[in-house]
């Protein structure tokens, strides 16, 4: 029976893979954590819990992923992105354990053309991708057996992301402002909790880099139209701006699209498309109880 830590394990990507874990019962038991189970960035405290459960792999959901607020908190974001991970790869290090490490598609800067792949040098433009990158680094550096995983514009059911976001405004009003020149692929947690668990369940040894999206790539304007077109919402008008009409604190990158090509090829395997992901989540979402 393989032993699986998850850290970050209320947030959306741990609740999903709480939904997959039943699947492997028979081979796999899983320890969920969050941050007042297990502090990622005490290290003594992190170095003997490890040293007390004997995990075979553990899953890094935790992170800091308020890239807004990253700006004003640097050393909040790094402690977490950064440093908590550091003290996860000494841990796994130490105690001879697969980690499989959460990044995301802001550690690039979005001015290629086309879509980036793992040998792309990533350069962030904000705090958030910065320090997420660093975590990687660290990853890299100290161990020989991890996966990182990249990700981008992730919802699902479950807690505050995008596609809820858009659902409760159309309920707020009549007219939603929106932007059309940042391009990326967004991805269901559940597509992706399901591949993480999947590398745990098939024993794989393909140790590396690789990204993770739903396929297709699209704008955040595109986004919230499909999601009022798949909800039947034609009453609520999407008006297209540029992101200079809606300045942030953190720049966004306005191309974050990242291949998955080696990810199919080595892996075997069939990443949905984001339209199909989209309406699973959106059945379970109205109607539902999860709009809060």
């Amino acid at each position: 029976m393989l032993k699986v830590l998850i850290t970050g394990a209320y947030g959306q990507l741990g609740c999903c893979i709480r939904d997959v874990a039943p699947l492997c019962k028979e081979s796999i038991t899983f320890v969920y954590t969050d941050f007042l189970e297990l502090d990622i960035t005490n290290y003594e405290k992190t170095n003997v819990y490890f040293k007390e459960n004997e995990f075979d792999y553990c899953i890094n959901c935790a992170a800091y992923t308020a890239v807004d607020k990253a700006e004003e908190e640097i050393d909040k974001a790094f402690s977490i992105n950064a440093e908590g991970v550091k003290h996860l790869a000494e841990s796994c290090l130490a105690y001879d354990v697969i980690l499989i490490h959460v990044s995301t598609d802001f550690v690039f800067d979005g001015l290629k053309l086309g879509v980036y792949t793992e040998k792309d040098k990533p350069n962030p433009i904000n705090t958030y991708g910065a320090s997420k990158l660093k975590g990687e680094q660290y990853v890299q550096d100290m161990l020989d057996k991890y996966f990182i995983v990249r990700t981008s514009w992730v919802y699902s059911e479950y807690g505050q992301n995008f596609v809820k976001t858009m659902l409760r405004l159309s309920n707020e009003r009549d007219e939603i402002n929106v932007v059309s020149d940042q391009v990326g692929s967004p991805t269901y947690a559940g597509d992706l909790a399901n591949f993480l668990v999947s590398l745990v369940f098939n024993k794989s040894k393909d140790f590396g880099l690789y990204h993770y999206s739903n396929l297709g790539e699209i704008s955040w304007c595109e986004f919230a139209a499909e999601i009022f077109k798949q909800a039947n919402n034609t009453s609520i008008n999407i008006n297209s701006i540029k992101s200079k009409a809606y300045p942030t604190p953190a720049i966004r990158p306005k191309n974050s699209c990242m291949s998955k090509e080696l990810t199919q090829q080595t892996f075997k395997l069939e990443i949905p498309y984001w339209t199909d992901s989209l309406s699973k989540v959106l059945v379970k979402l109205i109607g539902g109880t999860n709009l809060i």
